[in-house]
């Protein structure tokens, strides 16, 4: 990865926004016991959300020794989902350690793969899971002016590309953990629906920035698109104690799919 970038294109995460939430085709089998994570970007957001059907979240973590996240971007995302999820039953994590994955860089497919052959945690019952890779590797899409950070792409699926978040903060490593805190967040808030991932928010139709599709119009706002673009987000964190938070737009749509 490169630590250095002239100019992002934008166009990225809106591609991964869109394009990386197609439903699997092996999502519509209902005999399959992963059939439940095997959805769409966005359609599960209220099932996490709410209570109604699942009493309990569980998050899995999964990294290769190296690639841990720091404890402060876990803790803070703890309470990132404290605060908008209602789980009567509490919120578990689990974190699940692997090998170092071959073939680097890698697609969304075998990004894909890779979950299918390691992810341990499953909705089952009233109890509803979501799965969190942080890769050895880069996205296979890098290029010398715009990388990925992170990409959620099904329903209870997300990927932090942890080895690029380690080498764009190597000139300031103090940097990481907020880093890591913005992307996991912002990521995970698509998961959520956010912005409109499904066409089912409440906001006003002003809300959607029109040039960065399924991203927030206002710019301090967690899911606006800079929050992950990657030479704005370094500098937007530089200096400051904490991330970005969800505006009281973004608040409102995920209350009303049930959170707080």
């Amino acid at each position: 990865m490169k630590v250095l970038f002239k100019k992002i294109i934008p166009v990225l995460l809106i591609f991964l926004a869109l394009t990386s939430c197609k439903k699997d085709d092996d999502g519509d089998n209902a005999n399959d016991p992963k059939a439940e994570n095997l959805k769409a970007l966005g359609v599960s957001a209220e099932d996490i959300l709410s209570a109604d059907i699942y009493k309990t979240l569980t998050i899995e973590l999964v990294y290769s020794p190296a690639y841990r996240p720091s404890q402060q971007a876990i803790d803070e995302f703890r309470t990132f989902l404290d605060d908008r999820v209602n789980k009567t039953s509490g919120i578990d994590f689990v974190e699940t350690v692997i090998d170092d994955q071959s073939g680097v860089p890698f697609t969304i497919e075998e990004i894909r793969a890779i979950e299918d052959a390691e992810r341990t945690k499953y909705t089952v019952g009233d109890n509803i899971a979501v799965y969190i890779y942080f890769s050895n590797g880069n996205f296979q899409g890098d290029t010398n002016t715009s990388v990925t950070l992170g990409t959620a792409y099904r329903n209870t699926s997300l990927v932090i590309y942890q080895k690029t978040l380690q080498d764009i903060t190597s000139s300031d490593p103090s940097l990481l953990p907020a880093l890591e805190s913005t992307t996991l967040q912002h990521e995970f808030g698509h998961i959520l629906g956010l912005v409109n991932i499904q066409d089912d928010d409440v906001h006003p139709t002003d809300h959607e920035d029109p040039l960065h599709l399924k991203h927030c119009i206002v710019e301090d706002c967690l899911m606006y698109f800079e929050a992950t673009n990657t030479r704005a987000a370094v500098e937007r964190l530089r200096g400051k104690s904490s991330v970005p938070t969800l505006d009281p737009l973004c608040i409102a749509d995920l209350q009303a799919k049930g959170g707080k």
